[in-house]
């Protein structure tokens, strides 16, 4: 078993094909069973179909009603959302910048489980399209991997909870996908993920350490044209509102943990569901997110291949930030995708394709682990999965820079 474990024979093509396959039935047949449960607003639990959907279309229709500000008032967006799915209702805030509120308006043009529909379906191409091209030249079967994408269980958590984790992933995965041949575009695209502010500690590093100039600065610009829009659209005070908000985002929900510590996948959530207090939380946080940022800028400064770089980054994003939730690990989708184009490309590491595939399952395991044992598998996961996209350059890099002084023989194996 050992040795089946290190050398990944476990993972067969028919296991690879079978297994993805079983997956996505059992959560395709969940996602019918909820929707045809459903009343249009409430599942068959009585909760908002999609859940957390339920204040992204509460927002555009209070942006709708011209009170783009409204969603940034916590009483008041839990009035309008009990207005509208029953006072039994449970409260879901509205954290994003003003940014997004132009897509909660677009979407509240719609009935709400119409709405909910469009969005998950229209947003999950986007994350398709992102593993397909990076895996295009990969051999692998095209169908094969576009069920083993579907099946990814990250997917299942962000549609049952109505999230934006496709649009996330997509736009991530495309700026990447661009960087190189298209640096302008990959600009906007990371520019477009500002609607997740926390997600972006890391890329302007990335960026900077790579001397991709010209996607930093387009980004910059396209950052600031968003805001001078939203301004313009949405007003001065819901900005304020937004500023004022962050308070209780930082307090109730991320330091209380009142959507639940086994929901969020992170370093700091993991101290505090072991019982760590919130200082020492933020502590370990800024440490681990320190280091994180300082291998991603040796990282991207490096010569190691950009398959690596980039799979680095997509992981960086989600252990860099104490707010990072199980929906958010669609952005594993990608970077897996890329450290698989990668060790097809170059061969894989002992125990990397045990780990991939570990890691690949996780999103389906993380919250039910943490919530029976305290065990932060997510935050794990991840900080393991980077750690061994380092260990990965780290040995490519000193393998090339030995290759000028290997004997010819050496050089040609």
């Amino acid at each position: 078993m050992w040795a089946s474990l290190k050398s990944g024979n476990w993972l067969t093509a028919e296991r690879l094909r079978v297994y993805p396959a079983l997956l996505f039935a059992f959560q395709t047949i969940a996602i019918l069973v909820l929707a045809a449960t459903s009343d249009g607003r409430h599942d068959f639990f009585g909760r908002p179909l999609g859940t957390d959907f339920a204040q992204v279309w509460v927002a555009g229709a209070e942006t709708l009603a011209g009170h783009p500000a409204k969603p940034f008032d916590i009483d008041s967006h839990f009035a309008e959302q009990q207005a509208f799915f029953g006072p039994a209702t449970d409260l879901y805030g509205w954290h994003y910048p003003p940014y997004f509120l132009a897509v909660a308006a677009l979407l509240a043009l719609l009935p709400y489980a119409l709405a909910l529909a469009v969005w998950q379906f229209a947003t999950l191409p986007l994350y398709l399209a992102g593993i397909a091209s990076v895996l295009q030249k990969s051999g692998l079967s095209r169908r094969d991997l576009l069920v083993a994408a579907l099946a990814f269980p990250a997917v299942f958590v962000n549609l049952t909870h109505g999230h934006n984790g496709f649009l996330t992933a997509g736009l991530f995965a495309g700026a990447l996908i661009c960087l190189e041949t298209r640096p302008w575009l990959a600009g906007i695209l990371f520019a477009l993920l500002a609607y997740k502010p926390q997600f972006g500690l890391v890329i302007p590093v990335a960026l900077i350490a790579g001397r991709h100039w010209r996607a930093l600065l387009v980004g910059g610009a396209t950052v600031a044209l968003m805001t001078a829009l939203s301004v313009a659209a949405f007003g001065v005070a819901s900005w304020q509102g937004f500023q004022q908000s962050l308070g209780f985002t930082r307090t109730i929900i991320l330091e209380q943990g009142n959507t639940g510590f086994e929901k969020i996948q992170s370093v700091f959530a993991a101290v505090r569901m072991l019982g760590g207090s919130v200082s020492e939380a933020y502590t370990l946080q800024a440490l681990v997110s320190a280091l994180v940022v300082g291998a991603i800028a040796w990282l991207w400064h490096s010569a190691a291949d950009t398959r690596l770089k980039y799979a680095a980054l997509l992981t960086a994003a989600l252990i860099a930030t104490p707010y990072s939730l199980d929906y958010d690990m669609v952005l594993l989708g990608p970077a897996i995708a890329f450290a698989i184009a990668y060790g097809v490309d170059k061969g894989f590491m002992p125990f990397e394709k045990t780990l991939l595939a570990m890691v690949w399952l996780t999103p389906m395991l993380a919250r039910l682990v943490a919530k029976l044992s305290h065990i932060p598998l997510g935050a794990a996961a991840m900080v393991v999965l980077f750690a061994s996209i380092l260990w990965r350059a780290r040995s490519e890099l000193r393998e090339s820079a030995a290759l000028p002084f290997a004997s010819p023989r050496a050089g040609a194996v």
